[in-house]
């Protein structure tokens, strides 16, 4: 019987089960707002973890968002190696996830012409 998840994406999903609550009770900068982490991306070696993110109410642009978090991923990680039962953690490379903002933009495309259907027909 194969196995429904590959070893990389298990491991993913800790990480972003774990780094989600690092985020949210380690770092204290206000600047952030709130980060949601939405995805984590290990590659097959399990050097490198890619951190796709959100941010909200936070007064930072997405880049500037992804330079904080990157400046703190050192020690992001060390606290995730606590956690983990891994013989090495990836290093993490945080990179803001844009497919949210664009699911809205288009959202509010398709309610613009549909509006502006039915205001064509009636």
């Amino acid at each position: 019987m194969p196995r429904e998840f590959s070893r990389s994406e298990r491991v993913g999903s800790e990480i972003q089960r774990d780094l989600a609550e690092l985020i949210h009770t380690q770092l204290r900068d206000p600047r952030l707002g709130m980060v949601t982490v939405q995805e984590v991306r290990v590659a097959r070696d399990f050097a490198v973890a890619r951190v796709f993110f959100t941010s909200m109410g936070g007064t930072l642009e997405p880049a500037g968002a992804a330079d904080v978090l990157n400046h703190a991923a050192g020690h992001l990680r060390h606290l995730l190696g606590r956690r983990m039962r891994m013989r090495t953690v990836p290093e993490l490379r945080f990179e803001f996830d844009e497919s949210v903002e664009r699911g809205m933009r288009l959202s509010a495309l398709i309610d613009e012409a549909v509006q502006s259907d039915s205001d064509k027909s009636g």
